[in-house]
């Protein structure tokens, strides 16, 4: 894996960083399992991700490690990468990390107690905690307040808001058909969680699904998956006793979403289509008002390839620019 920034008012991107220290141990195939990024306290980079067979090190349950690292002080190269966890196993849909301008670094996943003998149904969502910008890390400990399982192979995502707040999404599997996005809020920088069901989704398989989350103007957006197009929706909205969801002109199924928001509180959604397991497909937007109704219709352009993400930035001017 590599990072590379792009400075304000630049057009190039700097040389690439090699972030993990152990050449494959970082999980190359598929979408979901890929690394995930978070801006801490005084700029730093934080990155986590599920590490491979060949990667080291361990847990002690031999099971796959969740490896992180973080930029070193000089900011000129990534540190030795560690693993997370410390008493869970079958490490599957991928780990997330959040992080805030205090200093506090999260690393959540979903994973099985070593008792578990339910499956999905048994499994449950972890958080390891540091409290010096990754220094150190906490053993990891059960978040969720609801026994509702997690999706093995979907995606997960967390976010640490200007505030201090802490979210993550995830899909909850408490039952054969049951695949609900549920989102984990804590105020009091990951000690206590409430569970909230975004969308409800009763299908007997896993979709291997993915979150989003971005903040702009004191909002906090999140974005998930549906049975047919995706979704967003303002998780702290005026007036809102719940989140209210806004969905593209599209009507067909969409994947991946991600969201980023201008100056003038425009917002563009961008996902993909037709892309699944080794199949690539489209990729697909959409621009929404300050009202959160579609402004025009959904726009499309082939071009996604096989294990093809997006990604979206508003720039200084107003616009947008997407990366596939």
């Amino acid at each position: 894996m590599f990072y590379v920034r792009r400075a304000a008012g630049k057009a190039e991107f700097s040389q690439p960083l090699s972030v993990n220290s152990q050449p494959g141990s970082a999980i190359a195939i598929g979408t979901i399992r890929g690394a995930q990024l978070a801006l801490g306290k005084a700029g730093r980079i934080h990155i986590a991700w599920n590490g491979s067979s060949q990667a080291e090190p361990k847990p002690k349950t031999q099971s796959s490690p969740l490896l992180y690292t973080r930029l070193n002080d000089a900011g000129t190269a990534f540190e030795p990468q560690r693993n997370v966890i410390n008493s869970t196993q079958h490490l599957d849909g991928g780990g997330t990390v959040a992080a805030d301008a205090q200093g506090n670094v999260y690393v959540l996943w979903h994973s099985a107690p070593v008792d578990n003998k339910v499956g999905e149904a048994g499994r449950a969502v972890f958080l390891a905690r540091s409290k010096d910008e990754g220094k150190t890390f906490a053993a990891e400990r059960m978040v969720n307040p609801d026994l509702s399982g997690a999706c093995g192979c979907c995606g997960m995502r967390a976010f640490a808001d200007s505030q201090g707040n802490l979210f993550a999404l995830y899909r909850t599997a408490g039952g054969a058909l049951n695949r609900d996005m549920t989102l984990l809020t804590s105020k009091n920088q990951g000690e206590i969680f409430t569970s909230t069901t975004l969308h409800r989704w009763n299908i007997g398989q896993c979709p291997m699904s993915s979150e989003f989350f971005t903040e702009a103007g004191g909002r906090v957006l999140a974005a998930w998956e549906t049975a047919g197009p995706v979704q967003f929706a303002a998780l702290n909205g005026a007036g809102q006793k719940a989140p209210v969801a806004s969905t593209p002109t599209a009507t067909v199924k969409g994947k991946y979403p991600v969201t980023a928001v201008n100056q003038a509180g425009e917002t563009l959604l961008v996902w993909t289509e037709g892309t699944a397991w080794q199949r690539g497909g489209a990729l697909a937007w959409q621009l929404f008002g300050t009202d959160g109704k579609p402004a025009g219709t959904a726009q499309r352009r082939d071009g996604i390839p096989v294990w093809g993400l997006a990604a979206a930035v508003a720039e200084p001017d107003g616009g947008f620019t997407v990366l596939y």
